[in-house]
């Protein structure tokens, strides 16, 4: 595929079955899980998101590289995968030898110093290679604990408490982990745990803190949940849909991934969700939008798609909780901005909250959407093709990261996907 695609859409019907690759965030966690299990974890239905992909990967060939040789150090380049990064770091520090930890230009402008304070904390000899706070990082495994106890700020990432969390049962302390005020992205946390309890990693919180004792993985096989995520582009697409008939197998009412909230998003503009047969069947109806008013705090990697939506239906909302965006794989409220004025719509900061201004709103004949290295900005602007009649996605391949057969799917559900000749 080109760079660049033009998406279109001739009927404003959606029909059909759409098979989804296994969730990023649960496979992300598996495999962390299953490499720090010594075997007795192993992982069913991994993700084929790129990241996903990735990180196995690095998984795999630091186990393998751990028997071959010592004394060296292992550069590990992660690329844009900002999960992966997160949990490395902390999984590294248990393994023997030393690591150069680093990723693309823009991993190298995502801040990491609350988790590297925080392992510090504990004992682990974490130094920067460039920008202090920031990737790349030179990190000496196999360190002494020297406490139980470290605070981390609950409001800038909830992937630094995830890292923290998936080592714990591993360190010969445990883990006393004080969440310091408001807690962003809850649900993630509560996946994290999950999947350890579900492998034998018992747990206790009791109001801001969280405490895991050192204790032994027991013979688990996780199976990863088809991503809810991805799922919520196809929620998109029944949206701005006049018909809107479709089949994803493979989903469940009570999810771990906190991104399953979609169904209750997504029924305010109509959208039903029928859990039978294996999966979910999703169905427009014509309804009013009534909602006002979106809380995304528990649910950040929604927040490009509902935006699109409410902007495309002429729907004035006010959003708030979005305050992890800018540190995403772009400053998604930039390019939420930037984007959307294409179509005469203003999204409008005022401290931590976020309002849409429709009133000079038009739908051009053409868009060019500017996806900033993003996956979720080219899945979150693609459903306008049901509006817009041509509309131009740059760097198709960006999906690659979360959700590689997007455009496939696309094309399997009547959407045209043609590559843009030069």
């Amino acid at each position: 595929m080109s760079k660049n695609i033009i998406l279109s859409k001739s009927s404003k019907a959606v029909n059909g079955t759409i098979n989804l690759t296994g969730s990023k965030s649960e496979c992300n966690r598996a495999l962390i899980i299953e490499a720090l299990s010594n075997g007795k974890v192993k992982v069913q239905n991994i993700s084929d998101a790129a990241d996903a992909v990735l990180l196995a990967d690095v998984l795999k060939s630091k186990v393998k590289s751990q028997k071959s040789k010592t004394g060296d150090i292992s550069e590990i380049n992660i690329g844009p995968a900002g999960t992966a990064m997160r949990f490395l770091t902390a999984f590294l520090t248990l393994q023997d030898g030393e690591f150069i930890l680093t990723g693309s230009a823009r991993m190298k402008q995502r801040p990491i110093g609350i988790l590297v304070n925080a392992l510090r904390t504990l004992g682990a000899d974490i130094s920067y290679e460039e920008q202090e706070g920031y990737p790349p990082l030179k990190i000496k495994g196999g360190f002494t604990q020297l406490t139980n106890k470290v605070s981390v700020k609950g409001d800038i990432s909830s992937q630094y408490i995830t890292a923290l969390l998936l080592i714990a049962a591993r360190l010969p302390m445990g883990l006393e982990l004080h969440i310091e005020g408001e807690l962003t992205s809850r649900p993630y946390v509560e996946m994290t745990l999950a999947m350890l309890d579900q492998c034998g990693i018992k747990h206790s919180w009791n109001d801001n803190v969280i405490s895991i004792a050192q204790q032994d993985f027991k013979e688990t096989d996780i199976y990863v949940e088809p991503d809810w995520s991805a799922a919520s582009y196809w929620y998109a697409i029944a949206a701005l849909a006049d018909d809107a008939e479709l089949f994803l197998p493979g989903l469940t009412q009570y999810s771990l991934q906190g991104d399953s909230v979609i169904t209750e998003l997504m029924a305010n503009f109509g959208i039903t969700s029928q859990f039978k047969d294996g999966g979910v069947y999703l169905q427009k109806e014509i309804k009013p939008n009534v909602r006002k008013i979106f809380d995304l705090k528990e649910c950040p990697d929604l927040a490009q798609t509902i935006i699109v939506v409410c902007a495309a239906l002429n729907h004035e909302a006010t959003f708030t909780g979005l305050e992890t965006l800018k540190i995403k794989e772009t400053d998604r409220i930039k390019a939420l901005q930037n984007e959307l004025a294409k179509m005469g719509v203003k999204l409008i900061e005022k401290g931590q909250v976020y309002k849409l201004d429709c009133s000079e709103r038009v739908i051009p004949e053409r868009m060019f959407i500017h996806t900033y290295d993003d996956h979720r900005m080219a899945m979150a602007f693609a459903p306008l093709a049901l509006i817009i009649p041509e509309l131009e996605v740059e760097d198709a391949q960006v999906v690659e990261k979360s959700y590689p057969a997007f455009w496939k799917d696309l094309e399997s559900v009547g959407f045209q996907v043609s590559p843009l000749t030069p």
